[in-house]
């Protein structure tokens, strides 16, 4: 159609307006598919939770450790397949800034439990065999540069060595994973609890308890009937647990969070209402403007859906050209904001169904903000545009 030629013509009259237009739709469309992503990372931590796996806690809380010889009488109980200790270990690589999550563990029945876990680079049979060796994240890995056989020293905050405070704990790299499934997270530090075990074992500390117990359920089983034989089992103590879902246990971690996740959203929220305003704001200035042009092709017979398509046009434009490139952005930016907000979000990432959110939602800013100057144009009477009054 002729008249979509004119539609760089008169976006390229100003070009420093349409250049900071794009700009801030970069920005706010950049901010948009971010904030969503985080929200939508949050919750996918729920949902790929697995259906056979139980977490046991504390029923006083997270951070109260279990006696260790309750792993033993949790495998007695009816519909429970395997299990696995898991202790949340908290040291440092280096630097108190270089955290990540680090736990003691069972290799035995770590990769049955966790299939999503995918060895990639070195045997986990030679982790298994190795005292003090250690299985990880490839992300992790990456992160410090951690290679196959590279001995790793982490110094203890929670359990510090028992030959002093400053003395490491080393760790040999034996197997590296990345997950099957998103958003797993790709930045653990597994060891052995033989290792954890028998190192505390003759310190002041003692023998050390553990955080939670990971069982998965036999198939078919009712998981609901196994957590009631489970919290039961320990009903008088010494240590009364709470057993859920994995699902569940995540969510414990999102609602720790507070509001946060109905901040992020109104924060979108307010952003894109901002950038509608402007892109309003732009494309009413840029009908303004083209009063005269308007008063043209009427006369020269163009109809007025003619005149209404091409305002519309042109915000389309502007707006598929800057949500595009911040939708693009905020997908291109994927593993350094994963890496940057991994210890808060880990297994950050970009959902399809964000990036196609992105895409309509620039759509409609585009069809949105050209649809008042294309109203006002359509009712403007030719004598009026050529004379320039609005």
């Amino acid at each position: 159609m002729p008249l979509l030629r004119l539609i760089p013509r008169n976006l390229l009259r100003h070009k420093l307006r349409s250049l900071l237009t794009i700009g801030s739709l970069v920005v706010a469309l950049f901010l948009l598919v971010t904030l969503r992503s985080l929200i939508t990372t949050l919750s996918s931590s729920v949902e790929v939770a697995g259906s056979r796996r139980l977490v046991v806690q504390s029923a006083v809380s997270l951070f109260v450790d279990l006696p260790l010889n309750y792993q033993a009488r949790i495998e007695k109980v009816e519909g429970v397949e395997k299990t696995c200790k898991w202790q949340w270990f908290g040291a440092y690589y280096q630097d108190e800034s270089n955290q990540f999550g680090q736990f003691a563990t069972d290799s035995d029945t770590l990769l049955d439990i966790y299939p999503e876990m995918e060895v990639v680079d070195g045997s986990f049979e030679a982790f298994q065999k190795n005292r003090t060796g250690a299985f990880i994240g490839k992300r992790l890995a990456d992160d410090y540069g951690w290679k196959l056989g590279d001995t790793v020293p982490l110094i203890g905050t929670l359990f510090p060595h028992p030959d002093g405070p400053d003395e490491p704990w080393t760790f040999q790299v034996e197997a590296i994973y990345e997950p099957t499934v998103q958003p797993f997270n790709d930045r653990i530090f597994f060891f052995h609890w033989e290792y954890f075990e028998r190192t505390l074992e003759n310190s002041p500390t003692g023998t050390p308890g553990v955080g939670t117990f990971v069982l998965q359920t036999e198939q078919g089983v009712d998981n609901t009937a196994v957590m009631a034989a489970v919290d039961a089992l320990f009903e008088n103590g010494p240590q009364r647990v709470q057993t859920t879902t994995e699902a569940q246990f995540q969510q414990q971690f999102i609602s720790m969070l507070g509001n946060i996740p109905f901040f992020i959203t109104m924060i979108g929220g307010a952003v894109l209402a901002a950038i509608l305003l402007a892109c309003v704001n732009t494309m009413l200035m840029a009908g303004r403007e083209q009063t005269h042009d308007v008063g043209i092709l009427k006369a020269l017979g163009f109809p007025d859906n003619s005149m209404a398509l091409l305002l519309v046009a042109q915000s389309l434009f502007l707006c598929v050209v800057g949500g595009g490139l911040g939708v693009f952005l905020a997908y291109g930016a994927q593993p350094g904001i994963a890496g940057a907000l991994a210890s808060v979000f880990p297994g950050y990432h970009v959902k399809p169904e964000t990036l196609i959110l992105g895409a309509v939602v620039t759509v409609l800013l585009g069809i949105v903000a050209g649809f008042a100057p294309a109203f006002q144009a359509t009712r403007m009477r030719c004598v009026d545009a050529l004379a320039g009054k609005d």
